[in-house]
């Protein structure tokens, strides 16, 4: 699986990506199939709270699927993008099991 992140409009620190990384190497475990994660973090209108948007595809064989939340730190939005996925794929391994 590969792991490919994208700060825009900031620095991402190497700290930030490690979490990043960590939790997305989590999603392994809800579909093995994953050929490549991309994930996005920007900074949205600087200065005000709720300002840091994290998106995330995931390219899976077929299909793809993209989650993307606005939170007020990187590491929540990390966090419930990854959860969102969690139902999504184990919803369309379920799908691909029954057929």
């Amino acid at each position: 699986m590969e792991i490919k992140i994208q700060a825009l409009h900031f620095d991402a620190t190497e700290k930030l990506e490690e979490f990043v990384t960590k939790k997305v190497s989590k999603l392994q475990k809800s579909y093995e199939d994953i050929q490549k994660v991309e994930v996005q973090l920007k900074v949205v209108k600087p200065q005000t709270a709720m300002n840091k948007q994290t998106s995330i595809n995931v390219v899976i064989p077929g299909a793809s699927q993209f989650v993307e939340k606005t939170c007020d730190t990187f590491e929540e939005g990390v966090d419930l993008c990854v959860d969102a996925l969690k139902v999504k794929l184990t919803k369309l391994k379920e799908k691909t099991r029954n057929h």
